[in-house]
């Protein structure tokens, strides 16, 4: 089914750290990749995400002396998960996954590459105030509806989804073509945040 110009499909970090084998592997991440490379004919304009962190990242484990991997810490700007080293500008791990489709895609933005600040959302850095630009990309295109689909769906994939409809887009999840991480309960919450937030679960 052919989509509007207005309606873009948005896919969330498809990268080798976030498949099978990777530093911080979602259990079958790969399972999603031939689904959203068939939905990727369906769109005029796609957009790709891809985590693109310094070595020096202040979200490592390994850059927080004392701390654990999934521990939670205090940043200057609210609680943040320690993650295992992952998708380091340039590595293999931070590279889309193999079997990714990417030729369609009109844009690749690059987050998380501020050393001081993470960022799971494609709108904002995870202090919920420094955009990255892409909200004002995707209405110079004229989009006004955003289908979602990639990894996690409880991190990356839930706050790109709320903040495009806090934002004002129509926002659906198909989390067919979406995998989650699960760290304690987070894709319970991640699903009852969205359905708060207006976003269509498909």
């Amino acid at each position: 089914m052919q989509h509007p110009d207005t309606t873009a499909l948005m896919i969330i970090d498809v990268q080798n750290d976030f498949c099978p084998g990777g530093a911080l592997a979602v259990d079958g991440g790969d399972q999603i990749i031939s689904q959203v490379n068939a939905m990727q004919r369906d769109f005029s304009v796609c957009v790709l995400t891809q985590d693109w962190h310094p070595a020096d990242h202040s979200s490592f484990a390994d850059n927080q002396p004392g701390h654990e991997a999934f521990s939670l810490i205090d940043m200057p700007y609210g609680p943040q998960v320690l993650w295992p080293r992952h998708c380091v500008k340039g590595s293999f791990g931070a590279q889309f996954h193999a079997e990714m489709r990417t030729d369609a895609a009109d844009l690749i933005l690059r987050k998380g590459f501020r050393r001081e600040i993470d960022s799971y959302s494609a709108f904002f850095e995870n202090d919920h105030r420094t955009p990255t630009g892409l909200a004002g990309y995707l209405r110079e295109r004229g989009v006004r509806d955003l289908v979602m689909v990639g990894l996690a769906t409880d991190f990356c994939v839930r706050y790109s989804a709320v903040d495009g409809a806090n934002l004002g887009f129509g926002v659906t999840v198909v989390q067919a073509a979406c995998r989650a991480i699960d760290l304690n309960n987070s894709l319970a919450e991640a699903l009852a945040d969205m359905r708060d937030c207006g976003v269509v679960l498909a």
